[in-house]
């Protein structure tokens, strides 16, 4: 048995302290110095891998930013997740190492490299955050909506960790030698476990409900972008068979005003999704007035998504449908009116470009022949002209200021532009909500609960199939397994202190013994 241990504890030193031969150090103060940052390092990584998660869901927006800067398409944020995902791992690993060197009374003998590395990873999470802070502020609003998905969870996971920690604290606590320092221990600890177990006090969901609204319905963004290319016919066509109650697209004007579907604009706006660097090699940095309908259509929509997998997600498309992906174009408003308008789908769209002509697209929306009340006027330019021409458009609004000033009774918005608690006054009010880009379960669930009317999203395939949100409880059943869940924990706690005490007193006997005799000779 001592060979094993010894084996063991020789594992563990060569891991963590990057020795074979237990360390002689006496500097206490310094090893329980790198310990406190150790801790505070690992909380900060798993942190960062929670804003990451919850950050996903808008993750094809950091992608284009960062083409748009670089002028090269990669998963940037991939391969962020899987460098922070490889930083989390290894930064928990080591505090789970040191928290099996302190039950063992193993010095804690940092290596010198681990060090190095720990700072490096506070280096990354430091920039991860500040890039949030300063590029894209916005994303600490979808945060606290996660919180309102997860803090249930959050608060059983914690009370499961302190339950399994406290084991150690209580060691640490009979260990000390000084009244000080038992005291400090066990207040600390009493402090983190109150404010742990009464958090649900403060936890405000709408998943915490007696009744469910509605499913949003599905408005399927630029089509179906994750099954096919974006604002392509072969992408709208895939929404059709998700079910979507309309489509979303970006509409803009070509020289020849032709209203064309394209995100992207002003100069290089045809680099990400055509081949406009091949057809047209002189002209990559051209605005859409300057190219005609007839040479748009020259150029290949298709064969980005092929090479750049945007999603990841070209690996489950049959080889039929990569073929067929290949073979896309850039449609004309005209094209994807006459699908709308033969399977009865609403269509809302935005102008990309300030100067576009509300008219030609106006027109063209007539001349279709879809009847009115499938338009979900968005673009706010013209409105009052457009309300006049075609008086049966649905008037939809960005804001919700504009929405009351002009008598209106549909907004759309981005989803972390709005509280639950709004979406939920609003439907109250029956005051139709669209919410753009949900992509993500756990948001979609969240969104269903506070009552959204409808969501544009990219995977409109994943969440045609939800039949129910993730999770939802009424308030008085979430109340009784918070309670419970915390009854348990105490009694399991008070039951480890007593077992911990008693096992001290043990080995106090058991050592007083083995002195008295060698006392005596």
């Amino acid at each position: 048995m001592r060979s094993r241990d010894s084996i063991f504890r020789t594992c563990l030193r060569g891991i963590y302290s990057c020795s074979w031969k237990r360390s002689q150090d006496s500097k206490t103060k310094c090893v329980y110095c790198w310990f406190s940052f150790l801790s505070l390092v690992s909380i900060l990584t798993l942190g960062w891998m929670y804003i990451c998660f919850v950050a996903y869901n808008d993750h094809d927006d950091v992608n284009r930013e960062a083409f748009t800067s670089l002028r090269v398409w990669v998963n940037w944020y991939m391969i962020v997740i899987i460098l922070s995902a490889v930083l989390a791992t290894y930064c928990l690993l080591l505090l789970g190492l040191s928290l099996v060197h302190i039950s063992i009374k193993e010095p804690l003998a940092l290596h010198w490299l681990h060090k190095v590395l720990l700072f490096v990873g506070l280096v990354m999470v430091g920039l991860g955050i500040g890039g949030i802070s300063f590029r894209w502020t916005e994303e600490w609003s979808s945060i606290y909506l996660s919180l309102q998905a997860t803090a249930p969870f959050l608060h059983l996971g914690a009370v499961v960790a302190l339950t399994i920690i406290s084991w150690l604290v209580f060691q640490s606590y009979y260990r000390a030698q000084r009244t000080v320092s038992k005291n400090f221990i066990i207040g600390v600890f009493m402090a983190i476990l109150v404010v742990v177990f009464l958090s649900p006090l403060l936890i405000r969901s709408p998943c915490l409900t007696d009744t469910l609204p509605p499913k949003p319905s599905l408005v399927g963004h630029r089509g179906a972008p994750v099954l096919a290319p974006e604002n392509t016919i072969m992408s709208f066509n895939n929404s059709v068979e998700c079910g979507v109650v309309a489509f979303e697209t970006d509409v803009q004007l070509s020289k020849d005003m032709v209203p064309f579907l394209m995100h992207d604009n002003h100069s290089k706006f045809l680099a990400r999704t055509t081949n406009v660097d091949i057809v047209f090699p002189n002209r990559m940095y051209n605005t859409s007035s300057d190219f005609t309908w007839e040479e748009l259509r020259k150029l290949n929509a298709g064969e980005w998504f092929v090479k750049t997998n945007p999603f990841w997600s070209v690996s489950f498309i049959s080889e039929k449908d990569k073929a067929l992906a290949r073979e896309q174009s850039v449609p004309s408003l005209e094209e994807l009116l006459g699908i709308a308008k033969e399977h009865n789908i609403s269509l809302i769209f935005d102008f990309k470009n300030k100067d576009d002509d509300c008219n030609s697209t106006v027109m063209t929306i007539l001349k279709s022949g879809i009847s009115q009340n499938l338009i979900w006027w968005l673009p706010s330019k013209c409105r009052q002209d457009v309300k006049k021409q075609a008086p049966g458009f649905h008037q939809v609004y960005s804001n919700n200021s504009s929405m009351v000033n002009d008598s209106g009774r549909f907004l759309n918005v981005k989803y972390n532009a709005i509280s639950t608690e709004d979406i939920s006054n609003f439907r109250s009010y029956n005051v139709t909500v669209n919410l753009w880009v949900v992509n993500e379960r756990w948001l979609f669930s969240l969104l269903w609960c506070a009552g959204a009317s409808s969501v544009t999203t990219n995977t409109c395939h994943l969440l045609k199939d939800m039949s129910q949100p993730d999770w939802h409880l009424a308030p008085h059943v979430y109340r009784i397994i918070w309670i419970t869940a915390d009854v348990v924990s105490l009694l399991v706690i008070i039951i480890l202190f007593f077992v911990q005490g008693k096992a001290r007193n043990q080995i106090f006997v058991l050592e007083s013994e083995r002195t008295v005799p060698l006392l005596n000779f």
